[in-house]
């Protein structure tokens, strides 16, 4: 009997040696991060907007941080492939997600295969970056101008008008389900696999209509290519001041905006969090940044730290949920 209490403590000394080292190990990697490079995953593409502003910002980050901050662009799925790839990496604040609304908010109420991450158990959301209005433009031979002569003549002409997007469950197909349901009006969705597809339907006047971003439509704003009917956001964008938001216009359930933010895997030390969303915060302030972000037509949200960044991804995740179930949409 002395000799099998002995045994057990032992053993239970060794175990709470073990769990103070691990716990000292911890403390240690959590004090000195970072000691090494941070692998900065971006779910889409190189070369658009998103990619653009996250490198700009990355950079900025190296320089608070004292450590290179690598870009990887981790591109498929409409954003669902990066996004999981870091719910599955080591929450040890080396893996840094730069998150968008679409793979997060949009792809879990689209019925598809079942994904491999929950955007709010995998991940712990670190702080705002930007969210972006769409622009709601109609060819320039239209006999509409302003967003109230679009309604008027959509009603007077019930099903004729049609509306373009770069695919079913995309924000652009969103923004205009969302619309025609605010204003009481009918609309004809017509998908295309890519954005410039659209475009080109969209000088030529096949499209009556489209919903996208200020960084797509610039150019063909710029050349009266098309005309600026209103935005989808709530506040007037500092690049367009002269076009009005659909809340202006009395559809308020029309605002739609795209965001995004940094998340890292759930399980991040909070004291690597908390390093990194400061340094996020200096990062995203900086005049470069700002100035970026408006002639972009995007908004800063950076002042939506950890705490307020899991509440407004459940809101927009319930707006695009009663969207998409009302207007019966699943992706392809």
């Amino acid at each position: 009997m002395r000799a099998l209490l002995c045994f057990v403590a032992a053993t239970t000394l060794a175990f709470q040696v073990s769990a103070a080292e691990a716990q000292t190990a911890a403390d240690s990697a959590a004090y000195s991060w970072p000691s090494r490079a941070i692998t900065w995953v971006v779910p889409f593409g190189a070369g658009g907007v998103t990619d653009l502003v996250s490198r700009k910002i990355a950079e900025l980050l190296r320089t608070r941080l004292g450590q290179p901050v690598v870009v990887e662009n981790r591109p498929g799925a409409g954003g669902t492939i990066g996004t999981e790839f870091v719910a599955r990496a080591q929450p040890d604040g080396y893996t840094v997600l730069y998150a968008s609304g679409g793979p997060m908010t949009i792809q879990p109420n689209l019925g598809l295969a079942k994904l491999n991450y929950d955007p709010l158990k995998s991940y712990v959301h670190i702080r705002g970056v930007s969210s972006a209005n769409q622009i709601l433009v109609a060819t320039a031979a239209a006999p509409y101008s302003t967003l109230a002569e679009f309604v008027a003549y959509a009603k007077a002409n019930p099903g004729k008008l049609n509306f373009g997007s770069p695919g079913p469950g995309t924000a652009q197909h969103l923004a205009g389900e969302m619309f025609q349901a605010a204003a009481g009006i009918k609309l004809t969705h017509v998908p295309y696999k890519s954005g410039s597809s659209q475009m080109t339907d969209m000088m030529s006047g096949i499209l009556d209509v489209s919903f996208d971003y200020l960084t797509v439509l610039r150019p063909l704003i710029d050349t009266g290519k098309v005309k600026v009917l209103g935005t989808t956001g709530t506040a007037r964008l500092a690049a367009l001041p002269d076009a009005p938001t659909v809340l202006e216009a009395g559809y308020p359930d029309a605002v739609s905006v795209g965001s995004t933010w940094v998340s890292v895997p759930a399980g991040t030390d909070p004291r690597i969090v908390g390093r990194l969303s400061e340094a996020l915060a200096a990062a995203l302030a900086d005049p470069a940044i700002v100035a970026d972000l408006a002639a972009n037509g995007q908004v800063s949200i950076a002042d939506k730290g950890p705490t307020e960044m899991e509440p407004f991804i459940v809101e927009e995740t319930a707006r695009y949920k009663r969207v998409i179930e009302s207007a019966g949409i699943a992706a392809r």
